[in-house]
């Protein structure tokens, strides 16, 4: 199954993050790469730098960043585990660093599955 994590700072301190936080998340990132289950990640650009494309009441609008909500969308990565349980480790993995490492941080990940060629299947 795939999955996408997503990563939302919802309190950051002042400054870059710690070096011994950006260490511990690239070694994270190359076992999980190594282990077959990372398919992609990537840090985000802030939403400024962004558009968003809306429809409303038959309405298409097109509005540039940045965005209005409090959580700031800052990184995402690309799954392919057996499990939802085993997404959850992965991420709760991630989560944790940035509790451990960066005094202060605070932010969310949501986990959504990837539908796959086999939630489309014809029933037999």
């Amino acid at each position: 199954m795939r999955y996408l994590v997503t990563f939302k700072a919802t309190a950051q301190p002042a400054g870059p993050p710690p070096a011994d936080l950006m260490e511990a998340i690239f070694k994270l990132g190359q076992e999980a790469t190594e282990a077959g289950v990372m398919l992609d990640n990537s840090g985000l650009a802030p939403s400024s730098e962004g558009a968003r494309v809306e429809v409303s009441g038959g309405r298409l609008t097109v509005s540039d960043g940045p965005f209005a909500e409090a959580k700031e969308l800052i990184s995402y990565a690309l799954y392919e585990v057996r499990s939802k349980e085993e997404i959850v480790e992965w991420t709760t993995r991630f989560v944790k660093l940035h509790r451990d490492l960066w005094p202060g941080w605070e932010g969310e990940s949501d986990i959504l599955r990837l539908f796959g060629p086999e939630d489309f299947a014809p029933s037999a």
